[in-house]
């Protein structure tokens, strides 16, 4: 339960929505048990013979209910005659009908509207902490795994959870006032049809005891499936390149036959329930029918009339329909709550990076980026060991060394993508920990040696992230990165969309246009990460250049395996198995003979 009313707390403010559905759903109960009431009366006067008048004895007290009832019908009939009478009660038949069908609407309307507000809330609660988490979770969680929470299990609460709340209120509602117009009708019969209930409870319970693991279990083979399907589609050149088509088939189709199992194994339970209690409910209403036939027959003294005998049949035939609206809703309720943990799972879970309580911001950089004595492990594995150097302000600085050595992990400690396990790194003297994230982030452009575009066009890659840039911005950034002549070339232009993750567009066209991107955004700090390790001779000139132009006047920390890249910067700082081997500019290097001066003859500047 502690997980239904949590998950019940994304639907605030729940009152706006509650008020009116309990206002209108107790109104459309009223008026749904009065047309089936209203049986009584309308089959008293069809078949009231030729003796109409009847002497009307004293007021029954109003807490009497059919007597209450059966005194205005007898009295509608001496006054108003059989035909008067019948046109009253299907007028009211009528008004009724309508009454209970709006206000029915109306509740629905309310529920459906509190189920698309919870939905909202919920989903933007998992996808804004999703967002704020650290990088290194994303490594360790499959990306299938975290979507199908977001998209799948997330709508499956909606449903069940808010469903649930709907049956709670408006079925046990309808329920009571069925059987409080039965017990006015008559108490032995409904004292009588009630012994059979318990019975009903106990089977069902017994059909849904196992649907919570079940449902959690589909969960999480669904989460793989889309985890299977989100890797084959990204790799699928890999896939054919390998001719491991039938291997990825068979997996992702070992792991939908699964889930089919589960989700038949799940249904073949939810679907029985219905039925027994289905069945149940026949049986009860012929039970009853032998019953009341008896005391009819018999003439006994609490005998019915057999007008209130056919209403009390009525009446009841409908009570089955909340009663299995109730053990529906129990068996559904499982797959929500097991559902509904698993997103709580990862609303609750923290990032790892957050600003300190007395974070400032920095609004510009004006001495140095400075390491010291940084150290870094990924679990027991140390990366980075006492590292020591400084970036000044205007200077590039390049990292180089053989893979492994920890160069990436050195630079994503910069913008706090990760945290050193001890030392500090300073920036303009302030340690990044104490400086606020967003305010430290904005100083700085990224490009990496993949580049990460979105399924949209040109214009709004290059102005990812920012809003009212300007075409001539946007353009002027896109020539210092040397792309607007082939942007130009393509079929819309600056409107051209290049298709998911920029798959349209050349390894060095995508590259420049990441490059663009970083130029817009005008920070006074570069980290460019292998940025044309990839690329082919041509490209690499051309992406080159646009890099030249982008570090004119910035601060640079530069990775790279290439001499064209990294000879000219203003310090080389080697790094091997994650401690600085020896630092200096190229020629500096050359002439210590060491470790650097064996990597350019080798020319096995590699990446991590």
């Amino acid at each position: 339960m502690k997980t239904y009313f949590r998950l019940l707390s994304f639907a605030k403010p729940i009152e706006k929505f509650a008020i009116p559905y309990i206002i209108t759903t107790i109104f459309s109960v009223i008026f749904s048990t009065l047309n089936l009431a209203l049986l009584a009366p309308l089959l008293q006067t069809l078949f009231s013979g030729k003796q109409v008048f009847a002497k009307l004895g004293p007021k029954p007290s109003l807490y009497n209910i059919m007597g209450t009832f059966n005194y205005y019908v007898q009295y509608m009939l001496n006054t108003y005659g059989k035909w008067g009478t019948l046109e009253f009660v299907c007028a009211t038949i009528v008004v009724s009908a309508l009454l209970g069908n709006l206000f029915r609407y109306l509740s629905q309307r309310t529920m459906e509207n509190l189920r698309v507000h919870t939905l909202l809330n919920f989903r933007r609660a998992v996808f804004n902490n999703v967002m704020g988490l650290h990088l290194s979770y994303f490594n360790n969680e499959r990306k299938g795994n975290i979507i199908s929470k977001i998209a799948s299990d997330v709508q499956v609460v909606q449903f069940s959870v808010t469903s649930t709340l709907q049956v709670i209120f408006k079925e046990p509602l309808t329920l009571i006032a069925y059987m409080a117009w039965l017990f006015a009708i008559s108490v032995n019969l409904t004292l009588y049809s009630l012994l059979i209930i318990p019975i009903s409870g106990f089977v069902i319970s017994k059909i849904v005891k196992r649907l919570k693991a079940q449902a959690i279990a589909s969960q999480q083979t669904y989460g793989n499936m889309i985890s299977y399907l989100d890797e084959a589609l990204s790799g699928i050149k890999i896939i054919k390149a390998f001719n491991a088509t039938e291997f990825i088939k068979n997996r992702f189709d070992a792991e939908n036959t699964k889930y089919s199992s589960i989700i038949r194994s799940m249904a073949r339970r939810q679907q029985l329930a219905s039925p027994v209690s289905e069945f149940f409910g026949i049986t009860m209403v012929a039970c009853i029918v032998l019953y009341g036939g008896h005391l009819i027959f018999t003439n006994d003294a609490s005998s019915l009339s057999p007008q209130n005998f056919i209403t009390y049949v009525a009446i009841f035939s409908q009570v089955m329909r909340p009663a299995r609206a109730i053990s529906d809703s129990f068996s559904s309720i499982h797959s929500g709550i097991a559902a509904g943990e698993r997103v709580l799972a990862l609303i609750d879970e923290k990032p790892l990076i957050v600003d300190a309580p007395d974070a400032v911001a920095v609004t510009g950089f004006n001495e140095s980026i400075e390491f010291k004595n940084v150290s870094f492990a990924y679990q027991e594995k140390i990366v980075l060991s006492d590292i020591n150097f400084t970036v000044p302000k205007g200077k590039t600085i390049a990292l180089v060394g053989p893979s492994g050595g920890g160069k990436s992990t050195l630079m994503d400690l910069i913008p706090r993508f990760m945290e050193p396990q001890s030392g500090e790194i300073l920036i303009d003297g302030k340690n990044i920990q104490a400086v606020k994230l967003n305010s430290l982030r904005s100083l700085m452009g990224i490009v990496n040696q993949e580049s990460i575009l979105f399924n949209d066009t040109i214009f709004n890659n290059i102005a990812f992230g920012k809003t009212n840039v300007t075409e001539e911005e946007v353009e002027t950034a896109a020539r210092i990165a040397n792309a607007h002549n082939f942007i130009l070339e393509t079929e819309k232009g600056y409107q051209t969309n290049i298709g998911d993750r920029g798959t349209k567009l050349s390894g060095g066209q995508r590259q420049r246009i990441c490059i663009a991107r970083a130029v817009l955004n005008n920070p006074p700090i570069m980290l460019l990460d292998e940025a044309t390790s990839a690329l082919d001779t041509e490209s690499e000139k051309l992406v080159q250049d646009a890099l030249n132009n982008l570090m004119k006047n910035r601060t640079s920390l530069i990775i790279a395996h290439r001499l064209s890249t990294i000879q000219n910067a203003d310090v080389i700082v080697v790094l091997e198995n994650g401690k600085i081997a020896e630092q200096g500019n190229h020629q500096q290097l050359i002439n210590n003979n060491g470790l650097y001066k064996r990597l350019i003859d080798m020319q096995t500047f590699n990446i991590d």
